[in-house]
């Protein structure tokens, strides 16, 4: 597995959440690294990526909840939410842009009211 995600799980509106995408080295300083996230009925959507210079970029529906940032001692990339809401709740996917893309496997965020 190229991208290893976890950290996803149940919280109240109002939690925050820490997901991870540990990778191998390569990979993590090449290349732009992301999340995406899948609702039920929706399709996938960028929620934040950030590039090997550390430029980060987010969904307008999370800017000022969520950040993105790297580990580079862990090759490890943070998606970490604060202020969670019941519309967060979706599969998270870790994102890398090497070759055509890589995609992690998902991990569940379930944000309850």
């Amino acid at each position: 597995v190229q991208l290893q995600a976890s950290g996803g799980g149940l919280v109240q509106a109002g939690g925050s959440l820490t997901l991870s995408c540990a990778t191998s080295r390569d990979i993590f300083i090449y290349n732009v690294m992301g999340w995406y996230r899948q609702a039920p009925g929706k399709q996938r959507e960028l929620v934040a990526r950030t590039s090997s210079g550390g430029s980060t970029t987010y969904a307008d529906s999370v800017k000022g909840r969520f950040t993105i940032f790297r580990d580079k001692v862990q090759n490890t990339v943070y998606l970490q939410m604060n202020s969670l809401k019941p519309e967060d709740t979706a599969v998270y996917y870790c994102w890398s842009s090497r070759g055509n893309g890589l995609w992690g496997q998902g991990t569940l965020v379930t944000v309850s009211s």
